[in-house]
């Protein structure tokens, strides 16, 4: 794993560098590399792994929104903090699927509470999960699974490459995939938080995730 810095504040990437330090202290796990950068352009020209990204939007030349669109771009598992004094870029940052909005000056609490949440998520994708049907078994990152439904006696794992008859049950999957990231909404669904993007409570768990399907 590494993490990045992207701030022209060397002040605020000195306490995020101590933060992070600080979070693996706690949890008594090995720091992983942390790389700083000043500007967006000296980040997009960086050729090393991009596993977590805290990101300025206000930046000289090249902002963070600009930034972050193109990390995506190119690396869509890439997950981003968003840290600014400016509430008004939340809109622009969220269409790059943003994963926290961090407002300065930090707080240390819910900082640390968001660092787990990430490496919770990242765990999550490095997860790989077999999927047997009666053809075969294929393994898929835990990640690319969206939902997977019980239709009568039949149960469907919907993934972001195609959707798979599967031969177990839903008790099955249950316990298999990584419980802080997949809910089972109903007995006939369970949902992979990282593909939910709108919730309506009118209407029903299928909806809220279908878009995502079609």
């Amino acid at each position: 794993m590494r993490i990045l810095i992207c701030d022209d504040d060397a002040l605020m990437r000195e306490q995020l560098q101590n933060y992070i330090k600080c979070y693996f202290e706690k949890t008594r796990a090995k720091c992983p590399e942390i790389a700083c950068f000043s500007d967006g352009e000296s980040l997009l020209t960086d050729n090393g792994d991009k596993d977590i990204l805290f990101l300025d939007i206000e930046m000289p030349g090249i902002n963070g929104i600009y930034v972050g669109n193109e990390l995506k771009r190119s690396n869509e598992h890439i997950i981003i903090f968003v840290v600014t004094s400016y509430s008004e870029y939340l809109d622009d940052a969220m269409r790059f699927h943003v994963f926290r909005y961090l407002s300065k000056p930090l707080d240390k609490r819910r900082f640390f509470r968001n660092m787990k949440d990430a490496l919770d998520l990242y765990n999550t994708m490095t997860v790989k999960i077999p999927i047997e049907t009666r053809h075969g078994v294929h393994t898929l990152p835990a990640s690319s699974v969206i939902t997977i439904e019980a239709q009568n006696r039949k149960v469907i794992v919907h993934t972001t490459m195609q959707d798979f008859e599967s031969v177990h049950n839903m008790q099955y999957y249950l316990e298999l995939l990584p419980k802080n990231c997949f809910f089972q909404t109903h007995r006939s669904f369970i949902v992979n938080f990282e593909h939910v993007t709108d919730f309506d409570h009118t209407l029903s768990t299928w909806r809220a995730v279908s878009s995502m399907l079609t």
